[in-house]
């Protein structure tokens, strides 16, 4: 297989030049205050769910919390399983192709046309002409790298493509908006099968990280560390929704009347809220985020690849390590955005001296965008801690509130640890002088990133 390093560097500066446009044109909005939120949701919750006391009631309150926040329901009755890397993820997701029947909606932020995308672009046209029916979306800008010929391949075939807000504004005219990007990553099967989380398509993910091998290995022979999740029962229909909005939302050709909607049967224990977001939308990912650091009595454990978070986010950080729980942060020690990861740095001195511990994941690029907080509650999806998640994409977070599988994740946590470094707050302040710079003028530019 080619190395994609230097194609994807192209790919990435062509994606900052299409951002840089759409600055010019793109008006300011700004996150609401939810700094207060857990304390101005208690009066909506019912009286018999407002009790402090044992672990399976705290469950029940934070989800009647939650529910309050975002407005969508806790669903019961589903099979969550967690996918760690790429092939994982990639295994699974082509062996629900390979058995679906009716439907396959896919929709991802980045679509290359590497080895794997070809593999994953063949699969879905053999099962469109097994008559199958294949609806795919793809960012402009995320996919701006990939030729319209691999696209066109598809179209040809008869699966329905929607390039999602063109950088073209020919292509939207009078309905232009190139700041606002579809970073969702989403998988539905017929309806029945759901994925969704950080994992685009791309050589990238064709080799294993180094999650639970502790190998030997160069940066050239692993791949990037992210997660993904498979879900199965009734909460399949809210990722099924969130596509079929999007597509709708860019006025484009009606999809074919299929019943993308079955009965959905119990399919496990698991209780799952599937939060979208978008811009000028209610802010459910960034509010249950919120909820939850606020609730949080013992411990919040988050990994995330591009961090430059609001003032509210950071303020609920530091209060909650004040509070004596255990804040620790697992972020990365290299990434494929230099602005982000020194904007993420500009951070370090005030959470370090709030308390806050601070991990580099080594050697592999980090792009997975979870959270577990007191073991129960868990989120899985593509939202990064930085205001452009928040404020300018289409995201989609699974949050599932349940010790067992908070507990999935805990272990997930605690072995990427095993693969990081600390930053301590002594080491951190003798860094050289231009790293205060670079992360200065970085941090300045974090509404944009």
């Amino acid at each position: 297989m080619n190395n994609p390093v230097p194609q994807r560097r192209i790919n990435r500066l062509k994606r900052y030049a299409a951002l840089l446009l759409g600055i010019l044109t793109a008006a300011c909005s700004t996150l609401p205050d939810v700094s207060n939120l857990s304390t101005s949701l208690t009066q909506k919750i019912p009286a018999a769910t407002n009790v402090t006391t044992g672990p399976i009631l705290d469950q029940a309150r934070l989800a009647a919390l939650e529910a309050a926040a975002t407005g969508s329901p806790l669903v019961p009755g589903n099979k969550v399983t967690l996918l760690f890397d790429g092939p994982e993820t990639m295994t699974a997701m082509i062996a629900s192709i390979e058995q679906a029947k009716s439907t396959i909606n896919f929709e991802t932020y980045i679509f290359d046309q590497d080895e794997l995308g070809q593999r994953f672009a063949s699969l879905l046209i053999e099962k469109q002409r097994a008559g199958v029916q294949v609806n795919v979306i793809y960012d402009s800008v995320g996919s701006i790298g990939t030729p319209s010929a691999f696209f066109e391949q598809m179209r040809a075939a008869g699966i329905k493509l929607l390039e999602f807000n063109p950088v073209n504004p020919l292509k939207r005219f009078g309905r232009w908006q190139l700041n606002h990007r579809d970073h969702h990553k989403i998988l539905v099967v017929d309806g029945k099968i759901g994925f969704t989380g950080g994992v685009n398509i791309s050589a990238a993910y064709a080799n294993s990280s180094l999650f639970r091998s502790h190998r030997h290995a160069t940066a050239n022979d692993i791949g990037w560390r992210d997660t993904h999740v498979q879900i199965e029962g009734p909460a399949v229909a809210s990722l099924q929704l969130l596509f079929l909005q999007t597509w709708v939302s860019q006025q484009s050709e009606d999809l074919p009347d299929l019943d993308y909607f079955p009965a959905l049967k119990k399919a496990g224990d698991k209780a799952v809220h599937v939060l979208g977001s978008q811009p000028d939308g209610d802010y459910g990912i960034y509010k249950a985020y919120i909820l939850a650091i606020q609730q949080a009595r013992q411990s919040i454990h988050i990994t995330t690849p591009y961090f430059a978070p609001d003032r509210q986010l950071v303020n609920a950080l530091e209060a909650a390590a004040r509070r004596g729980v255990d804040v620790t942060l697992i972020l990365p020690s290299v990434s494929d955005s230099g602005l982000v990861f020194q904007a993420g740095r500009s951070f370090y001195t005030q959470l370090l001296e709030a308390g806050i511990h601070i991990y580099e994941l080594q050697l592999t690029v980090l792009h997975a965008k979870t959270a577990v907080i007191d073991g129960v509650w868990s989120t899985v999806g593509s939202a990064n801690l930085d205001i452009r998640s928040f404020l300018h994409n289409y995201e989609a977070n699974v949050i599932v509130i349940d010790s067992d599988f908070g507990n999935e994740m805990e272990n997930a946590f605690q072995e990427d640890l095993l693969d990081s470094d600390q930053i301590t707050l002594g080491q951190w302040q003798q860094r050289p002088f231009s790293e205060h710079i670079k992360e200065w003028s970085a941090r300045s530019l974090g509404y944009w990133l």
